[in-house]
């Protein structure tokens, strides 16, 4: 393992002995919830509304070195319409994950999807109103689907 690593132990210790004094055992508490609170924040959250954006618990640090929360939401498709995100573009640094899945009735596809037959490929793009689906000629049809956007944001 290299020793450039960010977060060296991102694990909490399994074990932990508690002293019987007062005085230690008061260190060694604040020490363990300190421990916790640290390894808990470094965590990704898993919640994926379609109300409102969630922060994701991811940090990224690729704008000036300065921290960046990035935000998640996802959105209920029924069809490869264009549909507005209501994202306000001016609070976006950056699209993290622009991502998704359809179904067709019968089978799933990610999004994008990638065919060996190009026409049959389906590509999707956010612009600063709209996230735009771009199925080729021979596509699948869509009956239902998720689309999921994250962004780097100063929250």
């Amino acid at each position: 393992m290299s020793t450039n690593v960010h977060n060296q132990a991102p694990y909490l210790r399994t074990t932990r002995n508690f002293p019987l004094e007062i005085q230690p055992l008061v260190v060694e508490i604040n020490r363990s919830y300190v421990d916790i609170a640290q390894k808990v924040n470094e965590r990704t959250i898993g919640i994926f509304p379609t109300t409102n954006p969630a922060i994701t618990g991811e940090s990224w640090f690729v704008i000036g070195n300065q921290r960046h929360q990035s935000l998640r939401q996802i959105y209920s498709i029924s069809s490869t319409a264009a549909f507005n995100h209501n994202i306000n573009f001016a609070n976006v640094s950056f699209f993290t994950v622009i991502r998704g899945i359809g179904f067709d009735g019968t089978n799933y596809y990610p999004i994008p999807y990638v065919s060996p037959t190009a026409a049959d490929s389906m590509g999707i793009l956010v612009t600063p109103t709209q996230v735009i689906l771009n199925p080729g000629g021979g596509a699948p049809a869509l009956t239902a689907g998720i689309i999921i956007l994250e962004w780097l944001s100063q929250v």
